[in-house]
């Protein structure tokens, strides 16, 4: 992973861009108005992080996994509620 932190661009970013060897995910993105000797015009201002694939796999798998646990633990929370209020 390598986060580039924050980047401007002309052109309003795609959240999450693959290539050919990385996946880039744009975070935060937001309008901004630039000021030059011409005027002003509008870029994008972004938090950019870069993930080769197989780590970013990886991440979505571990999210993925993480994800499960906390609906599970819901869904048993839920059935002791559940208990509780029959009986």
């Amino acid at each position: 992973m390598i986060d580039y932190g924050k980047v401007q661009s002309t052109i309003k970013p795609k959240e999450t861009e693959i290539d050919e060897y990385s996946v880039w995910v744009n975070e935060d993105v937001r309008e901004i108005t630039v000021a030059d000797e011409n005027g002003s015009h509008t870029e994008y201002e972004y938090n950019q992080t870069q993930y080769g694939k197989d780590e970013y796999i990886l991440m979505l798998s571990e999210n993925n996994k993480n994800l499960a646990n906390m609906l599970t633990d819901t869904q048993l929370a839920l059935c002791d509620v559940y208990e509780m209020m029959e009986g």
